[in-house]
């Protein structure tokens, strides 16, 4: 017979969505973050896209092919595809539905394409959108990176632009201004979304069940 979980092991696994432009610092406050949180993860992506250099594959993305990629895709295997900047990304739905259930909270970095499809799919998701402090800051940072040409750098700021229209239906808004007091904005939405009840259901029943109470609400034991 297995041993039953204290109240402080269960803890519901939780799906964040995160979105902002290019250059917005996303990746880097969900390594921040994971560092902060034991059971907090980064969903790595599939992408047709070339490696940036220092990118590792099943670290940063998984690097396929357009036709491996169209397969997963074809084959239901993703919970959520996009093309940006000519490119495809796709979350593998197998992995959500695996490390949610095993109660590992999963960071989603993707664009407003595909966090449109997930919140479809998952409504009980929490989701974040990253801003910079301004136009220009974006600019600078996006030309900073020194790893992609002119050309690529104009579109991806006129795209930038389509993005942030997309922070209205979002559920938190942070401004990266300042790296560590977003870092800090970031954990507590976290560690908030973690301690909601409607998330705790099984919580909740060994609450009920440990301090022998009545779940009807307003009752006493």
């Amino acid at each position: 017979m297995s041993k039953s979980r204290t109240l402080s092991e269960i803890e519901p696994g939780v799906l964040f969505v995160v979105s902002g432009p290019s250059g917005t610092g996303k990746s880097t406050l969900c390594r921040a973050a994971m560092k902060r949180f034991k059971k907090l993860e980064f969903s790595v992506s599939y992408t047709t896209r070339r490696p940036r250099p220092n990118e590792v594959d099943g670290r940063d993305y998984y690097f396929v092919d357009e036709s491996t990629f169209k397969s997963l895709r074809d084959a239901g295997r993703l919970a959520e595809f996009a093309l940006v900047h000519g490119h495809y990304y796709g979350t593998s739905l197998d992995v959500v539905r695996a490390r949610i259930g095993e109660g590992i909270s999963l960071l989603l970095d993707i664009d407003p394409q595909g966090a449109a499809q997930i919140k479809e799919r998952y409504p009980e998701a929490a989701f974040v959108f990253f801003v910079p402090p301004s136009p220009r800051a974006l600019e600078e940072r996006l030309r900073g990176r020194g790893t992609d040409p002119e050309e690529v750098i104009a579109e991806r700021l006129a795209n930038s632009i389509g993005e942030m229209r997309q922070c209205t239906w979002y559920d938190y808004i942070i401004i990266n201004d300042d790296f560590d007091r977003a870092l800090e904005k970031f954990c507590a939405v976290i560690l908030a979304e973690k301690c909601r009840r409607e998330r705790s259901t099984v919580l909740v029943e060994q609450i009920m069940a440990e301090y022998g109470l009545d779940d009807t609400p307003g009752t006493s034991g």
